[in-house]
């Protein structure tokens, strides 16, 4: 059927917005975050090479798993009475577009009120950085940062690998994104989690440098300048230990026209430190951001149902 695949996204998004996060016990992602834990309950503790190939042993595991699950659940869905909206459902779990924007909220709030504690008590549910000495801009800096880096991987990049693969795409892309969040970091889960960080790293390398792109046409929805914000990109991206993160981040800082500081580790833009109408503004960029990304996802899926259509056409030789 024509404008399937672009129908569900849109609803998706649509429901996204109006429900917000389904409750833990029927999340899936609450679930595919049980499967890595007991795997990784059964990771061995010692030996570089075991723990290499285990990990990529999980990341196969992980992620073939949830295609072929939602590849599954999307075909008995069809037939079934009210199935195309458990379809939707099904996509509208493998990003959090409304708890995305209203996070930096339950940070903004309390700053602006100059509840300090209050705000970086909030701030610990967003970062994994120690938050309980941080200064009122750094901890501004933190949500500001946190948002302009979860716009990759809590929307855009799971619409862009469902546009072209459906709803398998964007399940092993959640799942790749939930198993790097849990082992694809250092001390612990240096070996183990290696080729979790690394599939992280290759799926997000277009939707972060989209992203920031998305960004710097948003700027002026924060009173910002785009030329700004992309100038900015291009010179600090590398300023941060991940590879994709310093895209978003610095274009944010870049929009916002202030420094984003993670103490001893990077310092993205230049100018003031931020203050809560910052956070303010930088949701404003990042709303925008996003229906542009939901427009760019759109044609990405109308050119492959294009693409899919001819295909089938092609006369045999």
């Amino acid at each position: 059927m024509r404008g399937r695949v672009l129908r569900r996204l849109v609803a998706a998004i649509a429901l996204d917005l109006v429900a917000g996060e389904p409750p833990g016990q029927i999340h899936p992602v609450v679930w595919l975050g049980r499967l890595i834990a007991a795997l990784d309950r059964r990771a061995p503790r010692g030996g570089r090479s075991s723990q290499l190939a285990y990990g990529a042993a999980m990341v196969a595991i992980v992620a073939g798993l949830s295609a072929a699950v939602a590849a599954r659940l999307s075909r008995m869905a069809g037939p079934v009475p009210g199935g195309r909206l458990g379809q939707v459902w099904l996509l509208k779990t493998t990003f959090a577009v409304r708890a995305l924007l209203a996070a930096g909220e339950a940070v903004r709030r309390p700053l602006e009120a100059e509840d300090l504690d209050d705000a970086r008590a909030a701030l610990r549910s967003l970062v994994s950085r120690e938050t309980a000495h941080l200064p009122p801009g750094l901890v501004a800096a933190a949500a500001i940062e946190s948002l302009a880096e979860n716009l990759t991987d809590s929307a855009l990049a799971p619409w862009l690998a469902y546009a072209p693969f459906g709803l398998p795409g964007a399940a092993a892309y959640r799942a790749l994104n939930t198993l790097d969040s849990m082992v694809g970091y250092r001390g612990r889960y240096e070996h183990l989690g290696k080729a979790a960080a690394r599939a992280d790293d290759v799926v997000n390398l277009v939707p972060a440098r989209l992203c920031a792109l998305l960004i710097a046409a948003a700027a002026p929805a924060g009173g910002g300048s785009p030329a700004r914000a992309w100038r900015t990109a291009l010179r600090d991206h590398g300023r941060t230990a991940s590879p994709n993160a310093g895209w978003t981040m610095a274009a944010m800082a870049g929009a916002l026209g202030v420094e984003l500081e993670k103490a001893g580790h990077y310092r993205l833009g230049e100018g003031r430190q931020p203050d809560p109408a910052d956070i303010r503004r930088a949701q404003r960029i990042a709303a925008v951001a996003l229906a542009l990304g939901a427009g760019v996802a759109a044609a990405v899926a109308i050119l492959t149902e294009r693409v899919q259509r001819a295909a089938t056409r092609r006369p045999a030789h």
